[in-house]
């Protein structure tokens, strides 16, 4: 695994395919999306995620808000690197993050902590009577599970998405499609 963070990489092969086969189950939940609203973070690699579901569920490609809260945590002097390199050459600072996955904050980075205030900020500003289709980051989904679900700091920080499913997620539920 690298640690991509706010580094804007481009969306791989695989990662396309997974963003065809949700916007096809997201079609299949929700049909032409009437009345939905559909935001993105600003990074390259959600912005085509979301064009990929937009084109699997029927829909133009570039209709669609950006957010920059919704911008992934920044993973500081991780950034670009792997786990077994950041292990290798300080793997004290790296293992470190197990003991306390929420308050982590690799050197020149934020936590998930930190996330979570621009994240509240952002969930809060939608219009609660609206339905929103998401394209984001795997540590703003964290912390806004954290957020929404009355997880625990440990759950919320150590969940893992799959890439090839989509989330319902609302104050006190989820479900995964």
């Amino acid at each position: 695994m690298r640690f991509q963070g706010q580094k804007d990489i481009p969306l791989n092969d695989f990662g396309r395919s997974q963003a065809k086969g949700n916007g096809k189950r997201l079609f299949e939940k929700i049909g032409m999306a009437d009345g939905i609203k559909f935001i993105s973070s600003p990074l390259s690699r959600t912005r085509e995620t979301m064009e990929i579901v937009r084109k699997a569920m029927g829909l133009k490609a570039t209709e669609y808000a950006m957010d920059n809260r919704l911008v992934e945590i920044s993973y500081g002097d991780f950034e670009g690197r792997t786990k077994p390199d950041l292990k290798t050459e300080n793997r004290e600072l790296f293992l470190s993050r197990k003991d306390d996955a929420w308050n982590f904050r690799p050197n020149n980075g934020a936590s998930q902590a930190d996330t979570l205030i621009r994240i509240a900020e952002w969930y809060e500003s939608l219009d609660g009577t609206q339905t929103y289709v998401v394209t984001a980051h795997g540590a703003v989904g964290r912390v806004l599970r954290y957020y929404l679900l009355g997880l625990s700091q440990q759950e919320a920080a150590t969940f893992v998405f799959p890439q090839d499913e989509v989330f319902e997620i609302t104050k006190g539920s989820e479900i995964r499609f």
